[in-house]
This record gives C-alpha cells, structure tokens and sequence, in this order.
C-alpha cells in the first residue's frame, strides 16, 4: 500500500481522496477544517489543517510520502508543484495554474521528478485522448468543447462553480488561444459563440476560452480549439460583467478603502453559484479529431455526457476531473508511467496500454467516453 498525501480538499480535492483511498493510505491537507472532517469522520482518512501557501510548511507535509496529489485552487498552483518538485516527489496536479507550466520543467529533470500537469477533464482527458490519436495518425483538425453545468437552471445565472469562484472569473477573462492554419491566433474570452446540441443537455451556448494550453507547444497539428460550454444566454451577461470591471483586479477605492473589484465580486457571486446540498450537475464534453490514418480519412467524435452520482453524493465535475487524475496517479505508482520532467496529459496518451488502463478506469467508474468512427478512402 502506498502513501499519497492530497493537497487540497474541495469538492474535487475529496472525491480524489476517497477513490485513492480505496487501494492506498490517504492523508488530505487544507486550511478550512470543514471539508477534512467529512474524511476523517465518515471515511476514516487522514486530514492535516495547514496552511499551503506557505513553502515550508508544503516541503514538510510531502517528505515522507511515495505521491502528492495537486489540488489547491489555481493562484496558488505553480508555487505549489515547485515546493513538491524541489521536495523530490512526484507529483499529479489538477490547479490549472496560469503560468507556462514548462517554466518549471527544467527544474524537475534537475530533481528526477515526474510531474504530470492539467491533469483533470479539459485540460486532462481531452489532451489524453489526442495524444493517442496525434501518435497514429496526422491530425489536420482538433476540436474540443467542454462545459460542467448544474442539472436544474436556475435564475439569475444558470450556473454553479464547483471549483474557486475566482479560477471560475478567469476562464471570462483571459484571452483564449487556438491554433488555425498553423499560426496561434489570440482572441478575448467569451469571443465567437455557437450552439451545440447534447443529448440529455439540450443546446449549449460554447465561447473561446483558453484550453488548449500545453497543446500549442507539444502538438504540430494546424487547426485547433477548445470552448468552454455554458447554457444560451450567459455570454451577454458575462460581457456585461467584464465591461463594467466586476472582474478586474486592479484596485478602486470605495469610501476610502481600497478593494479589487474581482474580489467583491467573488464573495457576492459564490453563495449564488454554490452547489446546495443534494443539488446535482452534470459535465458535457464533445472532442473532434479528423486527418489522415493509413491513407484513411478518419473522423473520431467523442461524447461525454456525465452526472452527478446520488448514491456517493459526488459531483460529476468531481468524478470527470478526479478520476482521471486518480487512474494517472495509479500509473505513476504502478510504474507504468515515470517520464521525468514536467509532464502534461498529452504525453500520457502516446502509450496504448496507458491509454486503455485510464479509459477503463473511468468507465468502471461510470465516466464513459462514447466514440464514433467515420472512415473515408481517400485514393493516396
């Protein structure tokens, strides 16, 4: 049995826990005791109250275990995997930081660490399966669509964050990168909306948003693009938001006080977006790959539909980014996987074996990627 510590332990950072739990001695670190009790009392894990922002108290937390697990909320990403790395561990991390994560790749080689970042749904599970895809064939186009969503719309916003409200507000704000004819192409967030049908989901609204991220250095493919996926109608309030400056996080000062925009905003949207108890969501995700395999013009169209699972209680963007990074951890434990140096999900595509074990590992999980195949002769 190996010894994995959990940094982190949102509703994410939880359901990770309690899957590793399973086959593993789990311990899980977060500075709010709330979430750690539900572990400690009603599953019997190990739960630590500490402070992660501070890098001496990280480095002391990670020394003696064989894994960390990544799963604080973004801002502090970066910082985070570097204080593991400089501790000799690998680690697998979910933070979806903002910084360019190969920054810190020349650093893990130094510390002969394997750490695979971005490691959830999208980024995550889309870049593994185009990584498979990308080593068997030439990829000419890329698509990805991805939205998590509360099963019951409701007013004003239609809309829940399961994951930090702030890290929800940077996905409307950064500007969104994709590939199109070999050049990167940068445009606002929220940019080039269009609708797509789901089954079980109906239409959705889906918008630019900046996804790709490892993709447009690790992969020579010309046309490619992730959106982010909400119900019609959010873009218009979303931009309305981000013109007025509720995002903003340069400071105003408000009755001689000065406050970041985006923090006020945060605070006020949070008990609105917040998951209530037993309220449940739903994650759609649709990725598009076509080129050439064999002289063959093939279209592969995976489909995701997936839904909070009632009788553990675990939400669905909980199951979909857990999961996968729960089934790249046991790879990594099992010495399947142990590519050193930063590591982003793409790579871990490449191996079929790999692969296979982290389909299958979502689908006896009740998380099933459901594939079309479209085949063409083209004469080459």
């Amino acid at each position: 049995m190996k010894k994995i510590i959990v940094l982190g332990a949102g509703l994410v950072g939880n359901a990770i826990a309690l899957d590793l739990a399973k086959n593993h001695d789990v311990t899980t670190i977060d500075i709010n005791p709330e979430p750690l009790q539900k572990l400690s009392e009603g599953f019997g894990i190990n739960t630590i109250v500490a402070d992660l922002s501070d890098e001496k108290t990280v480095k002391n937390l990670v020394k003696d275990y064989d894994l960390v697990i990544g799963a604080v909320p973004g801002f502090m990403g970066f910082k985070t995997v570097k204080y593991v790395i400089e501790s000799n561990k690998n680690i697998v991390d979910i933070s979806f930081f903002p910084e360019d994560l190969f920054e810190l790749d020349e650093l893990a080689k130094k510390h002969n660490v394997t750490a695979v970042v971005d490691c959830g749904v999208a980024p995550g599970m889309g870049n593994i399966i185009l990584g498979y895809h990308n080593e068997r064939m030439k990829i000419e186009n890329y698509k990805c669509f991805v939205g998590g969503l509360p099963l019951v719309r409701e007013w004003p916003y239609e809309y829940k964050a399961v994951f930090s409200p702030i890290d929800v507000i940077e996905e409307y704000i950064r500007p969104a990168r994709y590939v199109e004819n070999g050049k990167v192409i940068i445009r606002e967030a929220l940019s080039d909306p269009e609708h797509l049908f789901f089954n079980h989901a109906g239409t959705l609204e889906a918008w630019n948003s900046d996804g790709l991220r490892s993709l447009i250095k690790t992969m020579n493919i010309p046309n490619m693009i992730e959106k982010t996926m909400r119900f019609p109608g959010t873009i218009e309030y979303l931009r309305v938001l981000r013109e007025t400056g509720f995002f903003s996080y340069d400071e105003i000062e408000v009755k001689g006080i000065k406050v970041r925009p985006i923090d006020v905003t945060a605070k006020l949207l949070f008990p609105k977006w917040k998951l209530k108890p037993g309220e449940g969501d739903f994650t759609a995700m649709r990725i598009i790959i076509d080129g050439h395999e064999n002289n063959i013009y093939k279209n592969y169209i995976y489909n995701l539909y997936d839904k909070y699972d009632q009788d553990t209680n675990t939400i669905s963007m909980a199951r979909t980014t857990g999961y996968t990074c729960t089934a790249v951890a046991n790879l990594i434990l099992n010495e399947d996987f142990n590519q050193i140096g930063i590591c982003p999900p793409e790579y871990l595509g490449v191996n079929e074996q790999n692969f296979a074990f982290i389909v299958n590992y979502l689908k006896d999980r009740g998380v099933n990627y459901i594939l079309e195949t479209i085949s063409q002769s083209t004469g080459i």
